[in-house]
């Protein structure tokens, strides 16, 4: 037999000795928490195609970062769902939102806890696309520049309600440069801006649009959202938010783009965010359910693997679980 000199597999021949030479290692402190906060509400409702998930009223929402807070988690992400929608969004910039309200008494009794909260006015919409339309005939069009005006106006109000920091969502074109120039010329030049730089249209936001009551009731969102195909215009994006000065950058959804996530991290090294979204979430939860994988030993691999790829921030619905597994 060959004598080897190399033999790997001598480092993973018991747990101390794998644990000892493991390369990656997840924290609670990588974890955000999204949270959904709803103005229809009184008690929390479930949301049925992602079973552990909820809409929080505007009373329970606190306690709910609360707990999360508890736990050990550093932020949350909110998103919020008005009692009515028009087709300005003004529910999303308006003074006594949703959102805006939720801010005010989470940072009254969590100041310490970090509120980014997600903007966009798909949620605030009645027709559910993420801006202004214009609708030609058969055709539909999101007007782009009116549309950043509306952002601009949301990310201000949020911040004067406490927001540590704005996630604009709605892939429109120089949001990110409008939103940074007009918090700082309104004096919020320390809030941080978390660009969802690259955002592909995916089939896997499906169980989210339930969350957010924010189906498009006409078309769908490929005008606006990145094309699964295109990694290289995903660079450009992503070195278009960090010119205009984004503070964190972030590649949605995550596994089925953790190539992208990789070249992201490598290419800028700039502090790199991953959304693993309501569709990844509720195929692990069915398969769980039906014994397939085990939902703890899943959920941890699939962790892993996104910050091995280069996740300095992970979004997951899992957050908690995550912070409660790291702590057994």
């Amino acid at each position: 037999m060959r004598q080897l000199v190399h033999r790997p597999r001598r480092l993973r021949r018991s747990p101390a000795l794998r644990n000892l030479v493991r390369e990656t290692e997840l924290s609670v402190q990588d974890f955000v928490l999204p949270l959904f906060v709803s103005e229809k509400l009184e008690h929390r409702r479930p949301i049925t195609s992602m079973p552990g998930v909820f809409q929080f009223s505007a009373k329970e929402i606190v306690d709910e970062a609360q707990r999360a807070q508890d736990l050990g988690l550093q932020a949350v992400l909110l998103f919020g769902i008005p009692g009515k929608k028009d087709e300005q969004a003004s529910g999303a910039y308006a003074e006594d939102g949703v959102v805006q309200k939720a801010l005010r008494t989470i940072k009254s009794k969590c100041p310490g806890l970090v509120a980014i909260t997600d903007v966009c006015l798909c949620e605030y919409m009645s027709h559910g696309h993420c801006g202004i339309t214009r609708i030609d005939g058969d055709h539909f069009h999101v007007l782009n520049d009116e549309t950043v005006e509306l952002l601009v106006k949301t990310a201000l109000s949020h911040a004067a309600a406490g927001a540590d920091m704005v996630a604009p969502s709605d892939m429109m074109d120089g949001r990110i440069g409008a939103i940074r120039e007009a918090l700082d010329a309104g004096g919020f030049d320390q809030t941080g801006i978390m660009s969802y730089a690259a955002k592909f249209a995916s089939v896997f936001y499906g169980p989210f649009r339930e969350a957010a009551e924010s189906p498009p009731q006409f078309g769908d969102r490929r005008s606006y959202q990145m094309d699964y195909a295109n990694a290289d215009e995903a660079l450009r994006e992503v070195a278009l938010d960090i010119d205009e000065g984004a503070d964190i950058v972030m590649v949605k959804p995550a596994l089925p783009y953790i190539d992208i996530l990789w070249r992201v991290h490598e290419r800028f090294r700039k502090p790199t965010a991953v959304y693993h979204v309501s569709g990844e979430y509720a195929m692990v939860k069915a398969a769980a359910e039906k014994g397939i994988v085990d939902e703890h030993a899943a959920v941890v691999e699939i962790m892993t693997a996104l910050k091995r790829a280069g996740a300095d921030i992970i979004i997951t619905y899992w957050a908690r679980e995550l912070s409660k597994w790291a702590q057994e």
